[in-house]
């Protein structure tokens, strides 16, 4: 009898853990913010490829954070709150060639703790060329306990072609492990991508005696495959939340000056000026 109690038990927890990794079922994550949700609104896919482009090769190291704190967003159980979020947390796989060690520099664990994330939970994979990073990300996105995949591959590879995006997305969809590709190209390549940010770094609002404050972003929507395409934010990443929220635009439109000569008539309201632009002084 307490057999037949035990084998229902079993088959009751095994029936939790496949739904929950059942694509499409409550397999969607959000950013936090209130601008983006209001818009995208449970309509970021778990389980899928998504794709972050850097708006320019200096923009990479804001590219990086961005996609990783979608991977925290995404590595939260379906349902949880961020509130109720406790460690340990889904282990994450970043999987880097090593080539962008020498020209972007590596990653740093105090980084990725003030990010929100315990480097102990990040399993770093460094592949010498982009054939071997892709077959590690491909093998890595079956795995159904890891919260998230990050590849980042050098360039615009062509062993990253459309099929070899297909394949990932099938793959992550089996899973239900929501897979990031990072990626700097001055044309967005072909792929089954079901969402596409471009993304660069913006000043972050100041802390207190003028420290700096939490990384901060201008992102771009660029694709959606709803339809949603086409918008913008500016978010700012709140590590003790793992969430983003919006930064406030500012009060008036900024136009910029040439240098050297005075603004154009209609660019600074009246009485805030003369419009003349002046050099600052060079420091030490």
């Amino acid at each position: 009898m307490r057999g037949s109690h035990d084998v229902s038990a079993l088959r009751q927890m095994l029936a939790g853990l496949e739904a929950e990794r059942l694509p499409g079922a409550s397999s969607a994550f959000s950013l936090g913010a209130a601008g983006p949700d209001g818009v995208l609104a449970e309509t970021l896919a778990r389980g899928a490829l998504h794709e972050i482009y850097a708006a320019e090769g200096a923009d990479m190291p804001a590219a990086s954070g961005f996609s990783l704190a979608l991977a925290l967003r995404a590595a939260q159980k379906p349902g949880e709150e961020p509130a109720q979020r406790k460690p340990p947390m889904r282990p994450i796989v970043w999987v880097r060639q090593d080539f962008i060690d020498s020209e972007a520099g590596r990653l740093d664990a105090h980084g990725l703790r003030g990010l929100g994330l315990d480097p102990a939970r990040l399993i770093l994979v460094r592949a010498r060329d982009p054939e071997q990073a892709l077959r590690a990300a491909g093998d890595a996105v079956r795995c159904a306990a890891l919260g998230a995949v990050l590849l980042e591959p050098w360039g615009e590879p062509k062993a990253l072609d459309l099929t070899a995006t297909r394949r990932l997305a099938l793959r992550a969809g089996v899973s239900g492990v929501t897979f990031f590709l990072l990626r700097m190209a001055e044309k967005p390549s072909a792929s089954v991508a079901v969402t596409r940010w471009l993304v660069r770094p913006i000043l972050s609002t100041p802390l207190a005696a003028d420290a700096p404050g939490a990384p901060a972003f201008a992102v771009t929507l660029l694709r959606h495959r709803g339809g949603l395409n086409g918008h913008a934010w500016n978010l700012e990443w709140d590590h003790e939340s793992c969430s983003f929220r919006d930064i406030a635009p500012l009060s008036r439109a900024v136009v910029p000056v040439p240098a050297g000569k005075p603004a154009r008539q209609g660019t600074v309201a009246p009485g805030e000026g003369t419009g003349d632009v002046r050099p600052f002084q060079r420091a030490g």
